[in-house]
């Protein structure tokens, strides 16, 4: 406010029109020039402090975070920059809304979106995960109708639309006919294919085992994970996104209990400030917001907590934690010079394991989802390079081609696991009623970020989802303990 800005002119200025009044020692004489000089600066900056201005007598860190936001976006993954960038496509005008991305990883260095493996398919079993991926897929291929920004270059996502290909076993060939009727009429592209069709589209594979096979015919394939999460930074950030390397490590908030008519006290909270450390230092900074968005991804759960989200008692609402904890995921880049050619889908066996094509120089990279009791720790992004030793008889039984084959390089990233049904958790929590969450999609995070993104300004701006319904995935399912499971989780 300008009381509380004035005072800080004038002290400084003063000091400033004070040095200018003493004799210059060479010549004794006063220096009028300068004087003139101190006073209109003075003026200038008098006039900058009126209500309004972001001008502060202090010297500031141009790392900080400004001091006030509207909505703090924990998480500069792929979901919160996607967020941001949609915040300010729906703001009415220009700086409307004060949105502040909080990324603890300057380096982007272990962020899940860039060590994921890129991929985007409709062949989901849920029609909200289906809509999610047709809208994100329509959004990639215009993207430069999105996030193109003046004078940069034209975003180019390297999208291959190879789609994606699933096997079934006569086990779960029943799930897979459930699921395509489900895609279909969603309106995915994807067909079914005999063993003999499959073996007839793709003459590497064995089909041994094999009774059906789905293919997605558009929108599926994979692409480059960092030029989609620079984008929508890039974008974000020249429509007013204000960017901070830091990491949240609590919240100040209000609390207003409430006693429910069997007489059990309710405590209802409201984030004021959102504290943010700065990186190698011990300097934070407090951000007034009147909304957080976690989308912290894999440390979601733990952002939560420090809103004492499942801290509470049990088998009430305050002791129901956020279930996104991380989970590790090891992908394998192999070289096979004689293996599946350009062509190549997103392949994903009924064990588990799945590959696809990498670049042009016969390199393909293959993983597989450990068995719950084999999940590695999380306390590092080491690569466990036996586990490749599951992955391989699968691959050359699939591909009789990587029989010979060499494992040249791999790297492990996380997932937002959700533990309670591995499916998105979006919207806001029922006792902190300005903390919204974006999280716990579980591996598809990526793929469904523009869609989610757009949801999320819906929700926060209008008050209500407009385009796509998500309802579904918000947090009182896991209140209800009614889960929505995906059948297709890679």
């Amino acid at each position: 406010t300008s009381s509380g800005a004035c005072p800080g002119v004038v002290g400084r200025s003063y000091r400033h029109v004070e040095s200018a009044l003493r004799p210059n020692r060479n010549n004794n004489i006063f220096l009028n020039t300068d004087l003139e000089n101190q006073f209109k600066a003075f003026r200038e900056k008098a006039a900058d402090a009126m209500p309004g201005s972001d001008w502060t007598p202090f010297e500031k860190n141009s790392s900080l975070p400004p001091e006030r936001a509207d909505i703090v976006i924990v998480g500069g993954g792929v979901v919160g920059w996607s967020i941001a960038y949609w915040l300010k496509q729906k703001e009415m005008i220009r700086d409307g809304v004060r949105v502040l991305v909080v990324e603890r990883d300057p380096t982007y260095s272990q962020a899940s979106t860039v060590l994921s493996a890129g991929g985007i398919r409709q062949q989901f079993s849920l029609p909200e995960n289906i809509h999610l991926s047709m809208a994100s897929a329509d959004f990639m291929r215009n993207i430069n109708e999105h996030l193109s920004v003046l004078n940069d270059d034209p975003v180019d996502l390297q999208f291959n639309h190879s789609g994606y290909l699933f096997l079934a076993s006569e086990k779960v060939a029943h799930i897979m006919e459930e699921n395509y009727s489900t895609q279909r009429y969603a309106g995915a592209k994807v067909s079914l294919l005999s063993p003999t069709q499959l073996k007839e589209k793709c003459p590497w594979i064995n089909t041994d085992g094999v009774v059906l096979a789905s293919y997605g015919l558009e929108n599926e394939g994979w692409f480059d994970p960092w030029m989609l999460l620079n984008a929508f930074r890039r974008k974000a950030i020249s429509m007013g996104v204000y960017q901070c390397f830091g990491e949240v490590t609590g919240f100040s908030y209000t609390t207003n209990t409430m006693t429910t008519a069997e007489g059990d006290k309710v405590d209802f909270r409201r984030i004021k400030y959102a504290n943010v450390q700065m990186p190698n230092s011990l300097e934070y900074q407090p951000v007034e917001c009147a909304i957080v968005v976690n989308a912290a991804g894999a440390l979601s759960g733990k952002v939560a907590e420090m809103m004492g989200i499942g801290l509470g008692p049990k088998d009430t609402i305050a002791g129901i934690p956020l279930p996104v904890e991380p989970r590790k995921r090891f992908i394998y880049v192999v070289h096979c010079p004689n293996g599946p050619g350009l062509d190549t889908p997103f392949l994903v066996d009924y064990s588990g394991v799945y590959f696809r094509r990498e670049g042009l120089g016969g390199n393909y990279i293959a993983g597989m989802s450990p068995e719950e009791e084999e999940e590695p720790e999380t306390n590092n992004l080491e690569v466990d390079h036996q586990f490749f030793q599951n992955i391989w008889p699968h691959l050359a039984h699939r591909v009789p081609a990587f029989e010979c084959l060499k494992v040249k390089s791999a790297w492990a990233g996380f997932y937002d696991y959700n533990t309670f049904d591995q499916n998105g958790i979006v919207g806001m929590h029922p006792l902190v009623n300005n903390m919204f969450f974006a999280t716990g999609f579980s591996g598809h995070g990526l793929q469904h970020s523009p869609a989610v993104g757009r949801a999320m300004a819906e929700l926060i701006l209008d008050g209500g989802f407009k385009t796509l319904d998500l309802s579904a995935f918000s947090f009182k399912r896991i209140m209800t303990k009614e889960p929505i499971l995906e059948r297709n989780i890679v």
